[in-house]
């Protein structure tokens, strides 16, 4: 079977570095398949012997016989030289010719003629240089601002230690451990306000919101048939507004069709596959992120600079035969994987079945985000706490930070020398965990060739990040994107423990993402959750609709918000902007989710919405008072 599957007529296998061992031992193999002795000769058609020093010591001895010298066991130099290629396959160190996951990443890379053109401007872009002095940007440069920002992150660590009573470290394990936070509460204004603005929430339904918003916002007119031969609807509008809330509350086609009358589960269903796509949906959510940013009320959560990315689980049927189990979750699906503004919406949704690594996506979804809210700023879970993560954000121009299980990273110091009066124990012995900062700079245009490759779409972020990880001890890129990792990773962590209204900051958009996750939850009620298709690409439309949906759900809510206040201003209250920081758009209470769902809204159109309002949201941002533990979906 594995023979079968290695042939050359059916898989071209090639190394990706000049260290082809592991190839030349399966082409050995491959001469003597037909033997059925126990033993094959270890040398090859030209009387060299055939190199196994890429094995571990164990396969070695497993594959030697002392009393048969110039020999190999046959059957354990196959089985050795099968797991060596699935190895190598999984870390990139060998490719497959003609495969999309399995390609040689390498060759997708401008070259670096070309990334020289655009380098300079690209280097003020991403904050890796200032104006004017890109043109002296080189090697040597990368390397120094990576060391000093690594060791003025240290230094400013020690030198604050004895006046930060939050950190405490451990001095024999250097395990650091940080005071837990105590919120102030609510301000009594902030509750009276809240309870005030839920009592006055205007009662809905998801229909009605739907309709209203694409009247308003228009994002209807993404969607129609894909060539100009379809049958045109007679009423686009009505059509993609009961699609989009059927898809999106994940109720299927052909259950609404018996709630909601004049309609059909087949024309839904049709209008779903044909109408609808990937990147229209995606156009769609971001016209509405647009719109939202637009609205004043938007200031009183965030700016926008401001992203925090979480997966949470949706099931899928066990006997779907793309479904599989998920390690994290213990249970069949895929992960909705969501991008969800500091403003409370979501910028971008992937679906990602359970056995891919989630973090490949952190950087994805911000590349294919294309509303006008750009964040710099990326809040990432566990899952996002990899080596290569932080140094493609950083080489991309992102600020990553950690949001948990930090207490069992590793910190590095900038050099053997380094040592420090109160955080030494950090970075454990002296000595060791020690960047490697002459690799970084001998593969600073490598470095540079993946950052501006990536930028410019000639390599996805995910096809990337699923290479770099694996642990390559080959190829220097790898290992050079590890060292930046561990300078970034490591700056990071240190200004996290030492910066209080950071780490508010960072708790704020865990709860924010963890929010949403229950609140676009509570909207896709429809088959108890379950995603009933199997094809992927109905599982990513399945997300995206119900992204736009929720989208649609937290900006309608904002506006409510924003008209109720307007009357409270008017009937005399004193409202505070940190207050209104405090009052969650993912409001529940006043929306009908269930029953008949009644079409007539469909064709009122609505007055137009007000984007202004009255109050100065300046004092939230120079103050930096971003409310940590908002927005509990009901």
């Amino acid at each position: 079977m594995m023979f079968d599957l290695a042939d050359n007529d059916k898989l071209k296998f090639t190394a990706t570095s000049e260290d082809s061992r592991v190839l030349d031992a399966l082409a050995h193999a491959q001469r003597h398949q037909a033997a059925r002795g126990e033993y094959i000769t270890a040398f090859n058609e030209e009387g060299k012997e055939v190199a196994i020093s890429f094995a571990t010591q164990n396969w070695r001895k497993a594959v030697l016989d002392k009393t048969r010298t110039g020999q190999f066991v046959r059957k354990h130099f196959e089985a050795m030289v099968f797991t060596a290629l699935a190895e190598e396959l999984r870390t990139g160190d060998v490719a497959v010719v003609g495969s999309e996951e399995y390609a040689d990443w390498s060759e997708q890379l401008l070259a670096w003629e070309v990334v020289q053109e655009t380098l300079g401007s690209y280097l003020v872009e991403v904050g890796l240089a200032e104006p004017g002095e890109s043109a002296e940007f080189d090697a040597k440069s990368f390397r120094r601002q990576l060391e000093d920002k690594l060791r003025g992150a240290a230094a400013a660590a020690d030198a604050g230690y004895p006046e930060n009573d939050g950190l405490v470290i451990d001095p024999e394990t250097g395990i650091p451990s940080l005071k837990a936070f105590r919120a102030d509460g609510q301000r009594p204004s902030a509750k009276r306000l809240e309870q005030e603005i839920k009592a006055r929430m205007p009662e809905r339904s998801l229909m009605g919101i739907v309709a209203r918003t694409a009247y308003w916002v228009e994002w209807w007119r993404r969607f129609g048939p894909p060539s100009g031969n379809e049958p045109k609807l007679t009423d686009p509008l009505g059509r993609y507004v009961i699609v989009t809330f059927v898809k999106g509350t994940n109720m299927g086609p052909y259950e609404a069709a018996r709630h909601i009358p004049g309609v059909s589960g087949h024309e839904l269903s049709y209008v779903a596959n044909k109408h609808f796509s990937i990147q229209l949906l995606n156009e769609a959510v971001a016209d509405l992120v647009n719109a939202h940013a637009r609205l004043d009320i938007s200031q009183a959560w965030g700016d926008g600079t401001a992203v925090a990315a979480d997966g949470t689980h949706m099931d899928t049927y066990l006997d779907n035969l793309l479904s599989e189990t998920s390690v994290r979750y213990g249970k069949p699906g895929g992960i909705a994987y969501h991008h969800v503004s500091d403003t409370y919406i979501a910028l971008f949704t992937h679906f990602i079945p359970c056995g891919v690594w989630e973090a490949v996506y952190i950087i994805e979804g911000l590349l294919k985000n294309t509303s006008e809210v750009q964040p710099t700023t990326v809040h990432a879970d566990t899952q996002g706490q990899s080596f290569p993560v932080f140094a493609l954000a950083h080489l991309l121009g992102f600020d990553l930070m950690p949001i948990r299980n930090w207490k069992e990273l590793t910190f590095y110091r900038p050099s053997k020398q380094s040592e420090y009066v109160h955080i030494d124990a950090l970075f454990g012995e002296p000595g060791k965990n020690v960047i490697d900062f002459d690799l970084i700079e001998s593969q600073f245009r490598h470095l540079m060739r993946v950052a501006v490759s990536v930028r410019e779409g000639t390599i996805s972020s995910s096809t990337l990040l699923k290479r770099p990880r694996s642990g390559s001890r080959k190829n220097a890129t790898y290992a050079a994107f590890r060292e930046v990792g561990r300078v970034i990773r490591t700056v990071q962590l240190l200004r996290y423990l030492t910066d209080a209204p950071l780490r508010r900051r960072v708790t704020a958009a865990t709860n924010k993402v963890e929010s949403f996750n229950r609140f676009s939850q509570w909207i896709g009620f429809g088959n108890r959750g379950v995603i009933a298709d199997n094809d992927p690409i109905e599982q990513e439309k399945a997300m995206k609709f119900n992204a736009l949906l929720t989208n649609a759900v937290i900006f309608h809510n904002a506006l409510d918000i924003a008209e109720i206040v307007r009357q409270l201003l008017e009937e005399g209250w004193e409202i505070a902007p940190e207050d209104l920081a405090h009052i969650s758009p993912y409001l529940t209470e006043h929306i009908n989710r269930f029953g008949e769902y009644s079409t007539h809204e469909l064709g009122i159109q609505p007055d137009a919405y007000e984007t202004k309002l009255d109050v100065d949201f300046t004092p939230l941002r120079e103050q930096d008072l971003t409310p940590a533990g908002l927005g509990q979906a009901a």
